[in-house]
């Protein structure tokens, strides 16, 4: 489930985000995707239990899924393959839409699991990325996004 009209709706659709393995470092990859996902109109709410009880970019940092009281609609997830699965589970219980494996994270069982309780599946993709690509204009920066259409893509409302 990782084409491109099921990223663009995810995407679309979409608006609050936990943030599994979210660091309050600046310099970490986290960090930036959830900037970027911030600075364009998503709520990401950080889920780390280093952090937890803590600010992180603004929001309160969770020690796991559980503990969010707000509906989340994304999952995504900054962890070790090997640590998706329980995380998978959470996401199932507190009735999340998406499970979002960031780039190098493939874990095929946690996706299973996943769908078949009705959620999409992403594995080995960034959200900041596919956003950029999809609605941010990299294109316009001569950035080869690999989608072909004569339309111009809709950017999304804040």
């Amino acid at each position: 489930m990782q084409d491109i009209e099921t990223l663009r709706r995810i995407l679309h659709e979409t608006r609050v985000v936990a943030m599994v393995g979210l660091s309050a470092d600046w310099f970490r990859p986290s960090y930036f995707a959830a900037k970027y996902l911030q600075e364009h109109g998503y709520r990401v709410i950080p889920v780390n239990p280093r952090y937890a009880g803590k600010q992180v970019l603004g929001e309160t940092c969770y020690r796991s899924l559980h503990e969010i009281a707000d509906k989340v609609d994304v999952v995504d997830v900054f962890r070790r393959t090997e640590d998706v699965d329980p995380i998978a589970e959470q996401a199932i219980a507190i009735g999340a839409k998406v499970l979002w494996q960031q780039i190098g994270v493939k874990n095929e069982a946690a996706a299973g699991e996943a769908r078949a309780a009705g959620l999409d599946a992403v594995m080995d993709r960034c959200m900041k990325i596919e956003h950029g690509r999809l609605f941010g204009g990299l294109n316009w920066m001569g950035v080869n996004t690999r989608v072909i259409s004569a339309k111009r893509a809709r950017r999304l409302a804040h």
